[in-house]
């Protein structure tokens, strides 16, 4: 049956165009083992870049971008998933290399797709999406590294996005005390509302520093933003606290000493959310359906149509999307 997509596709100059159309499914991906009935996904950076051209991320033209899904399994070759089964997909390079979510159907591998857990509807789960899955990584990367409330102020760089915002929901329902940086004022009122117990301006951090230690601040930090910012973090963190990295939006350079790590026993923690393993990604998952409360989900989130992604595309990547945008596509 013909279904409706988002394309992506160049230009004889080079300039990238974009187009919804309808298609036939025989121009779906032919090397996946399940189809689905896409319901609803979301906007991140990189569906932004996708959507743009940028990055060099999508290598083959025309192509349908969307990064994240969530919908309900049409046909299965694979006996892990039958028709009707609710499910969920994030990362693998989907919507990159192999085509995405911004599309009425999908197909993919089957050990790309997670079932969607128990308490969570599709739309939930692409308030979600990558952005929530990876400030779940970094959550229990640093609690695997010995975090636990009570230890002092957790640091959340690039709060009021994406990452950061769901970040932050979770931490502050685990009990941490939250520091949240920000460079827009107008956002103070939304973390806080998100559970950030204290705005840290953006400039207080954003130069690099100028001696290797600074004073002991932080107990643990999330980075979304990596270059000056993540080096200034790591000489305030305290005595073996760590730092979970899962962005690059102020560069992806690392002006910084050793010290931090040699002489205070700080852990920079790399956090990948695209190749994550099946159990991991299972459980991880299964923590967002209890560590995330749905209520700071929803004042998080805002919902969008088919016809606003090349509209959101150019807004994430100016920095104007503030919290999640969902994506209804069926």
């Amino acid at each position: 049956m013909p279904f409706k997509a988002l394309i992506v596709d160049k230009n004889p100059d080079g300039s990238i165009r974009q187009s919804i159309e309808t298609l036939d499914d025989a121009r779906l991906p032919a090397e996946g083992e399940v189809t689905v009935d896409v319901a609803w996904s979301t906007v991140n950076y990189k569906d932004g870049l996708c959507l743009t051209g940028g990055g060099g991320l999508v290598r083959t033209y025309p192509h349908v971008p969307g990064i994240d899904f969530a919908g309900i399994v049409a046909e299965s070759a694979d006996p892990r998933f039958r028709p009707g089964d609710r499910v969920v997909l994030t990362g693998w390079r989907v919507g990159e290399v192999w085509w995405g979510g911004y599309a009425t159907k999908a197909r993919v591998k089957a050990d790309w797709l997670v079932p969607l857990p128990e308490g969570l509807t599709e739309r939930q789960a692409m308030a979600i999406g990558t952005a929530g899955f990876t400030a779940m990584l970094a959550v229990q990367a640093l609690e695997d590294h010995g975090l636990a409330p009570g230890q002092g102020e957790v640091l959340v760089t690039g709060a009021a996005g994406g990452v950061g915002s769901v970040a932050v929901a979770i931490l502050a329902k685990r009990g941490y005390s939250v520091a949240a940086v920000t460079g827009r004022p107008e956002t103070e009122g939304f973390l806080r509302g998100l559970g950030a117990s204290r705005i840290v301006p953006r400039g207080d951090l954003a130069e690099a520093p100028t001696r290797p230690l600074d004073k002991e601040l932080w107990a643990g930090a999330i980075d979304n933003v990596g270059g000056p910012m993540l080096a200034r973090v790591l000489t305030q963190m305290k005595y073996g606290a760590s730092v979970a990295a899962v962005g690059l939006a102020g560069g992806n350079s690392l002006p910084a000493t050793v010290i931090p790590f040699l002489l205070r026993g700080v852990n920079l923690l790399g956090i990948d959310s695209v190749m994550k393993p099946y159990p991991a990604r299972l459980a991880a998952w299964k923590r967002l359906v209890t560590d995330l409360p749905m209520d700071k989900l929803d004042a998080l989130t805002a919902e969008a149509d088919f016809d606003d992604l090349p509209r959101l595309g150019r807004e994430i990547l100016a920095g104007q999307v503030r919290g999640r945008v969902v994506v209804k596509i069926a």
